[in-house]
């Protein structure tokens, strides 16, 4: 089986991050975003992936070729001389995605992060005999999306409704999809939507079906959704696979920590946070609901919450950063200085406080 990730272009929602990595290697829970989804896609049976990219892509490459050995798996780019949408760079990468098997291929949206169940949906899809399976996932709030309305016995969709002002149903599209080889026959080489071009039309002719996901599911393209998305990550781990999460008196929760990283004495951490490869946590640190990405040291006393330190930082001692701080790659925070939402850009020394959000450039 074959698959496409659609990596998108500039990432802009997460930077400063996406100045240093496009946004599919930023990390998630110790590694790159994309990793999670190549992963889970090896595991049943898919033994190509697509990357549709239109920036950087030779940084992807280079990036994931350790990967590819690793994982048994080859990866190549398609990539855009122009953004294509989402259904677009379907059409680019036909050659490589309709290779005469038959074998339907997924299509995934490189922000989505979930348990990705796709035993269950390749079952599902093979059972209805359909053209295409999109995934759903159940909102509290679904006038805030496009709603799929679909027959709850079989899964058939019936229609799409846009930001629906009256409730129609609380399920929304969830960013995989399994698809025939015969939906690329309904795509131009051109700027289009997937979502709202193809699928309406498949639906049309009662060949959509759409399979809610059980577990969690978050859009992490930007900060304040990666750190929930962490949390929900972090939960599923305790009820599938508790053993990866650290233990001890100076953990709170749920928190990974690499096994590379050093955690001083006196520290509580916790809960969810995730601490990356070659992190330094000085005494005394206090760490809640934020990421620690590669090589980043703590010093001692410092507190940090709700935020994201990029690789190779440093935060000085008695330091406070909170409420959505962003340090970029690189970003040295001197001691005794407080972050409230700093947005900071990769290869800054911060020595003065910033009181309120603000971008540091």
């Amino acid at each position: 089986m074959k698959a496409l990730i659609l990596v998108g272009g500039f990432g802009t929602r997460l930077r400063p991050l996406t100045l240093s990595f496009p946004k599919p290697l930023v990390d998630f829970a110790n590694k790159p975003m994309i990793l999670h989804q190549i992963e889970a896609l090896k595991e049943v049976g898919v033994t190509e992936v697509v990357l549709a990219i239109n920036y950087r892509p030779e940084v992807m490459i280079n990036f994931l070729k350790d990967f590819e050995d690793k994982l048994g798996i080859t990866i190549t780019c398609s990539q855009e001389t122009e953004p294509l949408g989402t259904a677009g760079p379907l059409a680019l990468a036909r050659d490589k995605l309709a290779d005469g098997s038959g074998e339907p291929f997924f299509v995934l949206n490189s922000d989505v992060i979930s348990e990705y169940p796709f035993a269950e949906l390749i079952k599902f899809h093979k059972c209805h005999g359909g053209e295409a399976t999109i995934m759903v996932t159940k909102v509290d709030e679904p006038s805030k999306y496009g709603v799929v309305v679909m027959e709850e016995a079989t899964g058939r969709v019936e229609r799409f409704v846009e930001k629906p002002k009256v409730f129609v149903g609380n399920k929304i599209n969830a960013g995989i999809y399994l698809l025939n080889p015969s939906v690329l026959d309904r795509i131009e080489l051109r700027p289009t939507s997937i979502e709202k071009e193809v699928f309406p039309q498949i639906a049309a002719d009662q060949k959509l079906y759409a399979m809610v996901l059980p577990g969690f599911w978050m859009d992490v393209g930007q900060p304040r959704d990666y750190i929930t998305g962490l949390r929900l990550y972090l939960d599923s781990l305790r009820k599938k696979s508790a053993a990866r999460l650290a233990t001890g008196t100076h953990v709170v929760g749920n928190v990974l920590v690499h096994e590379s990283a050093k955690i001083g004495e006196g520290c509580l951490i916790g809960p969810d946070v995730a601490i990356g490869p070659g992190c330094v946590v000085e005494d005394g640190v206090r760490l809640s609901r934020c990421t620690v990405m590669r090589g980043v040291r703590i010093k001692k006393h410092a507190c940090i919450s709700n935020s994201i330190i990029g690789w190779h930082s440093t935060v000085g001692k008695w330091a406070r950063i909170e409420n959505m701080t962003i340090l970029g790659e690189d970003v040295h925070v001197c001691d005794e200085v407080y972050s409230n939402g700093g947005v900071v850009l990769p290869h800054k020394e911060i020595k003065s406080s910033i009181l309120k959000p603000e971008i540091v450039m």
